[in-house]
């Protein structure tokens, strides 16, 4: 949400919360070792399509996924989301971003309180991110500071993120970034390293009433199984609908493990 947007805006993603949640919560699950919780979608948007964001420009809360996603953003842009889980837990993340010529620069930050489950902690995320675009492309890079309890204990980590985006107008972008470069948490754990790339297109003008997009997305993380899912959505007037199906596979044996749709 842009911050020159209006009510319209504001009714239209806070319903999307509300069909996203069972999306949070099977992404959640799906993880595994430290800084799970930080692979969560960090916006309405993203956890709409399934998680997916390496290809989503032009929103504040790309800084999660792909920090040269916010190269697009023409002045300025806020955004903020909240998800209660069905563990007991819930999320609050923000964002924020500032563009001034070629460069741009990003903020996040999201916690998680688990008041509900049965080991009371919060963690947190915050994170800085510095893009230059030139053209079509951007290339942008971020600083993150991770704080999480596990097995009880409170660790922490710094890490970065880079990305690349190739955005055309706002027809069509491609975005390929790894996240979590370094984040040792100390005692053998560590944030998982994370590859992604995607593709999303959309086919009508996004600026307009209506919109219509489809997005494409792998996904890559170090030591685990790798995936690669499409998502689409559809908006008009207000109410929105979108959809998933994915396929993973464990290591490089192209071994099958699970093909979900989700609509």
């Amino acid at each position: 949400m842009t911050a020159s947007s209006g009510t319209y805006v504001v009714a239209r993603r806070l319903c999307a919360t509300l069909l996203c949640n069972a999306v949070i919560v099977s992404s959640l699950a799906a993880q595994s070792g430290g800084g799970a919780w930080v692979s969560l979608p960090g916006s309405v948007r993203a956890a709409g399509l399934g998680g997916a964001g390496a290809a989503l420009v032009g929103d504040a809360a790309a800084v999660f996924s792909n920090p040269a996603g916010i190269a697009t953003i023409r002045h300025l842009a806020v955004e903020g989301g909240y998800a209660h889980v069905s563990d007991g837990s819930a999320v609050a993340s923000g964002a924020l971003a500032l563009r001034a010529g070629r460069l741009s620069w990003g903020f996040g930050a999201a916690a998680r309180d688990t008041a509900g489950a049965l080991v009371r902690a919060t963690d947190l995320l915050g994170l800085s991110s510095l893009v230059f675009r030139t053209s079509l492309f951007a290339l942008g890079t971020s600083v993150k500071y991770v704080r999480e309890t596990l097995a009880g204990t409170t660790v922490d980590a710094w890490a970065g993120d880079v990305g690349v985006a190739i955005a055309v107008f706002d027809l069509m972008a491609f975005g390929v970034g790894v996240q979590n470069i370094g984040g040792d948490l100390g005692g053998g754990a560590r944030l998982t390293r994370r590859t992604r790339a995607g593709l999303t297109m959309n086919y009508v003008d996004p600026q307009g009433a209506y919109r219509l997009l489809t997005t494409l997305e792998g996904q890559w993380p170090s030591g685990g199984a790798g995936g690669v899912g499409g998502a689409g959505g559809a908006v008009a007037e207000g109410a929105g609908v979108a959809g998933r199906a994915a396929r993973a596979w464990e290591g490089a044996t192209g071994r099958t493990r699970g093909v979900r749709p989700r609509w």
